[in-house]
């Protein structure tokens, strides 16, 4: 069986590293972006298993503009999203995507978990169209 596939898409390059180390560590592959168009000119983007947003990337988009333009393409692949300002309007923003959120230098234990969560299968819900009366 493939190993998990995880990008990090994340312009700290000190988280992209430890990240990818953590893991490698645990027999998952790890391929980092140090910003949203570099992650978006990935080619083989939609091969993730699950993907690891910053919240504030430097340049360009926002861990939750690329997360919502990928939805809005399609890509429903699972996100975690890694943040230093872990506040209400964060931890809200992060819930509308249905998306954990990990505070960035938490115990690594809690990135783990929610990369395990994530990736587990889930149900689509595709509600059905109302009917006009």
């Amino acid at each position: 069986m493939k190993p998990p596939h995880i990008a990090i898409v994340d312009d700290d390059e000190s988280v992209c590293r430890s990240v990818s180390r953590l893991l490698r560590q645990l027999n998952m592959e790890a391929t980092a972006f140090h910003s949203a168009p570099d992650f978006l000119d990935y080619p083989m983007r939609t091969a993730f298993t699950c993907l690891v947003l910053d919240v504030q990337l430097g340049t360009g988009m926002t861990g939750f503009e690329l997360r919502q333009h990928l939805l809005e393409r399609g890509d429903c692949t699972p996100v975690i999203f890694l943040t230093a300002y872990d506040d209400p309007q964060t931890q809200a923003q992060a819930k509308r995507f249905e998306s954990a959120i990990v505070r960035k230098g938490a115990d690594p234990q809690s990135l783990i978990e929610a990369i395990r969560m994530a990736k587990r299968p889930r149900l689509a819900f595709v509600p059905k169209p109302q009917k006009k009366e």
